[in-house]
């Protein structure tokens, strides 16, 4: 009789949350979308970066329209900008940072090996403390763990060679699939909505308020990441920061991923300036450059380009980076509050007991 009792509640609750068309089809399209994330993410990359980089250059577009130019002419300037700003970048950015990235590997081993002579002088500055035991554990942790680092860069790089070719072909499809989005834009929404009920309340709303959200936050998070990492790069190179370039590099990137990125970042940029400087004026003075550089971007740039985000919880935002980033890698993290800002329009937008009762 429980057990009877338990399936009339199941069927109740199914039938209050689910009775309604529009929202088996929004499930539908929510499970069709996750399942081309999961399954075809990785065939589909290009795809997905055009569409961000589409993102960023729509507003442009719809800009050059209100200024009286054809739609064609339109795309075609807000492109030729794309494709001069995406060159400038592999022929000037590449180039230097990975200059950089190769001379701090060739002198990683002596960081090391220093940060190693510094910890075995601790047992006599700090007798009582720490012993001379635990300092060789220490070193022999540190050791171990970059070994395994060096094994995992070594086969991670081998693994990526047979790709180059892929992602010469990405270099050539990505340009190609955002001109064609910004120049049928229109004609694709229209053939997708075709396939979709004639009455549909519930998604025009929730495809209303993310199409604006998402669009908003990609170009907000890519002025963000072009701001923080021009800047930090500006302010290192004129600290005479090594690796300036690499390190603004993570910095710009590190605005990905809310609160946690900041936090990592900050540790190769304290051991590159310890490393140069030691515990010195210019080391403090990095320190506190980088810290206002962080401070501005959190208090000050954020509120003006995210103003009209939806405002999520700081632990909604932390657990969508944490699921969006281990399901979906780079593309979830970066997409992590567009995806909880989705969820959250699913569910103000779901039909409740008081308005199917009405209909």
């Amino acid at each position: 009789m429980d057990r009877i009792a338990m399936f009339r509640v199941i069927g109740r609750w199914f039938h209050r949350y689910f009775s309604d068309d529009e929202a088996i089809v929004l499930i539908l399209l929510l499970g069709v979308a996750l399942f081309t994330i999961l399954v075809l993410g990785a065939m589909l990359a290009p795809v997905f970066a055009a569409l961000v980089l589409a993102f960023v250059l729509q507003g442009l577009v719809n800009w050059l329209e209100k200024k009286g130019l054809p739609h064609i002419l339109s795309v075609v300037v807000s492109f030729l900008l794309f494709v001069a700003v995406f060159l400038a970048v592999l022929l000037l950015m590449v180039p230097l940072v990975w200059e950089q990235g190769s001379n701090l590997l060739n002198e990683l081993p002596g960081m090391v090996q220093q940060w190693q002579d510094a910890l075995q002088h601790l047992p006599e500055t700090y007798p009582g403390f720490i012993s001379e035991s635990q300092v060789n554990a220490w070193i022999e942790t540190a050791n171990t763990q970059m070994t395994r680092a060096g094994q995992w860069l070594l086969s991670f790089s081998l693994s990526k060679l047979p790709n180059l070719v892929g992602i010469l072909i990405y270099l050539v499809l990505v340009p190609i699939l955002v001109f064609f989005f910004l120049k049928d834009r229109t004609v694709l929404l229209d053939w997708f909505t075709s396939y979709l009920p004639k009455e549909r309340r519930m998604i025009n709303q929730v495809s209303d308020e993310m199409s604006s959200q998402i669009a908003n936050y990609i170009r907000g998070k890519v002025i963000e990441i072009v701001i923080v990492g021009i800047t930090t790069y500006i302010a290192f190179w004129y600290l005479g920061l090594n690796y300036a370039a690499l390190l603004s590099l993570l910095v710009g990137l590190s605005v990905l991923i809310p609160y946690i990125g900041a936090a990592v970042v900050t540790i190769p940029i304290a051991a590159i300036g310890l490393f140069q400087w030691g515990f010195t004026q210019p080391f403090f003075v990095m320190m506190a450059v980088y810290g206002v550089i962080q401070a501005l971007d959190g208090n000050v740039l954020v509120p003006l380009l995210f103003s009209e985000a939806v405002n999520l919880h700081p632990i909604a935002i932390i657990v969508a980076v944490l699921f969006f980033g281990g399901v979906w890698g780079f593309w979830g993290v970066f997409f992590a509050i567009p995806l909880a800002t989705l969820i959250k329009a699913v569910f103000t937008a779901w039909p409740g007991q008081d308005e199917l009762a009405s209909t």
